[in-house]
């Protein structure tokens, strides 16, 4: 995925980034949560052990992926929602391939007390048209979603952020979406790595990024993902910020484990947003 990167001079530019050596100032913190993608690699061994040790790390929301067990993992949804409610977590969310089977899927999240269902990838479209056209099935996709009492939403990464026929995409997407119907949950890491201002993607569009990935990204030739507060991200003053312009959910990805693995990785991500005051 390094390769949809944009150079490190445009993100070394950007007025949020922080050096490694930031700390968050301390405080009882948000109710954070994490997306399962992250422990993609040992999740499927134990589902039910690997949440609970997600709950001993202090994680109150989760968000789930359309893995091969399925966004249940194997639970079925009604399982799944005991297991959340025994641990003390809320599922908040889920990725799913929404242009398969959407209906069933929605109603099954909806049962659970589901608040959004999310398309986690479009890949890059050959032209703008293309996201025109993605944007329309977007609001139809919305309002299936939210006749069932859910809220539906698209999640970035770099290509929507990269000119295109002198456009940046991203903005076609929510130029051409209904905000009733449309959300968008911002992977910070992604924009960045496009080397865009989170921020000012919220001032331009206030309310509409109403959930974020918080996923650090660490320096260097070809960056990837790393333990947050080890990367270049300043999230202490960059997610207080979020809120004003409508940001309601947090939640921690890591998709890279240099020098750590997927459970240490989560821990450490659960310390420090443990101590963000936001």
């Amino acid at each position: 995925m390094s390769g949809l990167l944009a150079s490190g001079a445009a993100i070394g530019t950007l007025p949020f980034l922080s050096s490694c050596s930031s700390s968050p100032s301390a405080s009882d913190g948000p109710a954070f949560g994490l997306q399962l993608y992250t422990l993609r690699d040992v999740i499927g061994d134990d589902p039910e052990g690997t949440l609970r040790r997600v709950a001993d790390f202090g994680y109150k929301h989760i968000e789930s992926y359309e893995g091969p067990m399925g966004m249940w993992w194997g639970m079925e949804n009604t399982g799944f929602k005991e297991l959340m409610d025994e641990l003390g977590m809320t599922a908040i969310s889920s990725h799913a391939e929404i242009f398969e089977d959407f209906e069933r899927k929605a109603n099954e999240a909806a049962e659970i007390g589901l608040k959004s269902i999310v398309c986690p990838w479009i890949g890059p479209q050959d032209t703008l048209d293309g996201y025109r056209e993605i944007a329309e099935q977007f609001n139809e996709i919305g309002e299936i979603a939210n006749n069932v009492g859910l809220r539906f939403a698209y999640h970035n990464h770099a290509y929507s952020f990269e000119e295109q026929e002198g456009e940046i995409p991203h903005d076609v997407l929510m130029e051409n979406t209904d905000p009733d119907l449309v959300e968008y949950q911002m992977d910070i890491y992604w924009v960045v790595a496009a080397g865009h201002d989170p921020l000012e993607w919220m001032q331009k569009y206030p309310g509409r990024f109403t959930s974020a990935h918080v996923k650090d990204l660490a320096p260097g030739d070809e960056p990837e993902s790393t333990v947050l507060g080890t990367g270049s991200i300043d999230f202490a003053e960059l997610l207080p910020a979020a809120v004003q312009y409508g940001m309601e959910d947090f939640i921690v990805e890591q998709e890279a484990y240099t020098g750590t693995t997927p459970m240490d990785a989560i821990r450490d991500n659960a310390d420090y947003m443990s101590g963000l005051k936001i």
